[in-house]
């Protein structure tokens, strides 16, 4: 394949993405006024609760058995390293670049996580179709990379909706916490220019100072239980007691993330895919159930769509009154294309050396991509949830994104010449 011939494919699957986006931006201009912030709002919900769940569990049950999971067991680590990693970078950019506070998780979240499902749903296929493939057989990597793909997707959910999800989620009532004690302390300030007694004075200082962490965390709401995110009293023991304690609130606190919509559905998918008697019930021409996987599917396949348009129609109010740094912009884009990419071609060498890898270069190529593609765009349906950062998270996948056609297409080169 030529450099312009993979310049295509690479670029096609970021192009759709851009084209939707702009008809989300053009459905919540004012001039068209019908893709309103509440309509997105209430979109994304529908997305978080129904539409992506029903993708990681349509991807995984039909593509993924229990011999896939075993075989490919080092793809959910590199995946993992790949969030270590970009975390790592993300934290170097707030700490040095010093963004805005309710920004800071969604920094980090854009250099960790990684659109590592429809991209590679599009991107593999699309390079397998070429007639001059380094992949062999037209039809079997085909077959295979569309697995590699599918079992990228359900994983990168899992991640994305347990260590991303949390990270956007404590930005945001970090963010409330600030308001909330901003406001705390003009309240003060108005009352200390009153005639008040010092002890009146002081009774309303201690009332408002008890009511900032319920204000702080009643505003942000817990998505998939429309409940309060609130701080739970923690006991006052010593030693072994306390210990105790924070372990107990650690495991509640991974349980609750694991009961997120999306990782329920990426859990369920994983069992009925490597069951076999679970799978033969909805899977396959004579599955009795089969007609329950495709309503699935046909749900499914509405996710990438909606969050699209979502993104574009936010894409409007950032470039309106977003104040995100230059500079956080290029350092998300830096972290992304240059020093992930970088990394990735370490770890995949070092594993295949190791003899840590299956000998098909196809699925050392989709390791590799991991560490390159742009943003997750599941990230947009967080910082929607939150209502935290939508107008920055826009702007930020704008410019990612404009550079992955680019940045996709000549990494996917270097690792096609490293691999045959």
């Amino acid at each position: 394949m030529g450099f312009w011939t993979l310049f295509e494919v690479a670029s096609m699957p970021i192009l759709q993405v851009l084209i939707i986006s702009l008809l989300g931006a053009f459905l919540a201009t004012d001039y068209c006024k019908l893709f309103p912030e509440d309509t997105r709002r209430s979109l994304n919900k529908l997305v978080f609760v129904v539409f992506t769940p029903s993708l990681m569990f349509a991807s995984l049950a039909k593509t993924v058995t229990l011999q896939d999971i075993i075989s490919w067991w080092f793809m959910p680590v590199n995946m993992g390293i790949t969030f270590l990693v970009g975390g790592i970078v993300g934290w170097f950019v707030v700490k040095i670049l010093r963004p805005k506070p309710h920004l800071e998780g969604l920094i980090i979240a854009t250099c960790s996580a990684g659109n590592v499902g429809n991209l590679l749903l599009i991107l593999v296929p699309a390079v397998c179709n070429e007639d001059r493939s380094p992949f062999g057989n037209r039809d079997v990597c085909n077959s295979v990379g569309l697995s590699y793909a599918s079992f990228s997707m359900a994983l990168g959910g899992f991640y994305i909706w347990t260590i991303s999800y949390q990270m956007v989620k404590s930005s945001a009532v970090k963010s409330k916490a600030l308001e909330a004690a901003e406001e705390f302390v003009s309240k003060v300030e108005a009352n200390s220019n009153l005639d008040a007694t010092a002890q009146t004075q002081l009774l309303k200082e201690k009332k408002e100072e008890g009511a900032i962490t319920t204000v702080a965390t009643k505003e942000v709401e817990d998505p998939e239980q429309h409940a309060n995110v609130s701080q739970e009293s923690r006991p006052k023991q010593e030693g072994k007691g306390l210990l105790w304690v924070n372990v107990v609130a650690f495991l509640r606190q991974i349980l609750k993330e694991l009961m997120a919509p999306p990782t329920l559905g990426a859990i369920a998918g994983f069992v009925f895919g490597a069951t076999v008697w679970l799978r033969k019930l909805i899977i396959g021409e004579g599955a009795p159930l089969r007609v329950m996987q495709d309503s699935i599917k046909l749900l499914g396949d509405a996710t990438i769509p909606c969050i699209t348009l979502i993104i574009g129609g936010n894409l409007i109010g950032g470039l309106r009154s977003s104040k995100i740094k230059p500079l956080v912009i290029v350092g998300v884009v830096c972290a992304r294309y240059i020093i992930l990419p970088v990394i990735g071609i370490w770890v995949v060498k070092a594993a295949a050396k190791l003899g840590l890898l299956p000998s098909d270069p196809l699925f050392s190529y989709v390791l590799m991509l991991q560490f390159t593609v742009p943003p997750a765009s599941n990230i947009g349906t967080m910082t929607q949830l939150f209502d935290v950062g939508q107008e920055e998270c826009s702007v930020l996948f704008l410019w990612t994104y404009l550079v992955a056609a680019f940045a996709l297409t000549t990494w996917s080169t270097i690792f096609m010449w490293i691999l045959t």
